[in-house]
């Protein structure tokens, strides 16, 4: 484990049509930095992806935690599923990020969620070789198909194993990724990870995962 002496600060990301509200956290030597992508009802806030970013942390990797929606836009159905616009604020978002001081020179990853992982699939192709890794917790790869050939960055689909519609949706979308990737089942999850040890299981596979291409 690495020192989880860090740096925390909630930010505002001022972009062309709105601002994003967000938790940033950078440990002390952390070579690289992952931003958290969530789906819809979810946000900077969820414990869920709170407890991933820790696991992260304490690996000495940095985290971006933000809402990609304000609380009017998650209240429209539409606007949830609009991958479109939540890869360009993903972009958008990394563009920001990658020009802060503190960041500069740290790799960068994408952890998503939900509707969450078709976005940061789709802004890890636009962003291409700016991208190091990228992982998907019960995600909608499927929503981004048109982009998956065009992944670069080694890719990793974590799905539960009582999650039977979303396994054959990530099945088909490992098929259409021509990056490094690999698609791991968690035994006895459902689709939000909620039964014990299961998240922890998703911590501890997405922190392998960053660890080796963003810090080693």
């Amino acid at each position: 484990m690495q020192s989880t002496d860090s740096n925390s600060d909630s930010v505002q990301i001022e972009l062309p049509s709105i601002q994003l509200e967000g938790i940033l956290v950078i440990p002390r030597e952390s070579k690289g930095v992952v931003v958290f992508t969530h789906g819809s009802g979810s946000g900077r806030l969820s414990p869920r992806n709170a407890f991933v970013a820790k696991a992260l942390q304490e690996a000495g990797l940095g985290t971006l935690l933000l809402d990609l929606l304000s609380q009017e836009e998650d209240q429209v159905y539409e606007t949830r599923f609009n991958i479109g616009l939540l890869a360009a604020r993903v972009v958008e978002v990394t563009k920001w990020l990658m020009n802060k001081d503190e960041i500069k020179g740290k790799l960068i990853g994408y952890f998503g969620a939900s509707t969450g992982a078709a976005a940061a699939l789709q802004a890890a192709a636009n962003l291409s070789s700016d991208i190091s890794a990228v992982v998907s917790r019960g995600g909608r790869p499927d929503l981004a198909a048109p982009f998956l050939s065009k992944v670069t960055a080694p890719t990793l689909l974590i799905v539960g194993e009582r999650d039977p519609i979303v396994i054959d949706m990530n099945k088909a979308a490992y098929d259409q990724i021509s990056s490094e990737k690999d698609l791991v089942i968690v035994p006895g999850a459902t689709h939000l990870f909620e039964e014990a040890g299961t998240l922890e299981e998703v911590a501890e596979l997405a922190t392998r995962w960053f660890v080796r291409y963003l810090r080693e």
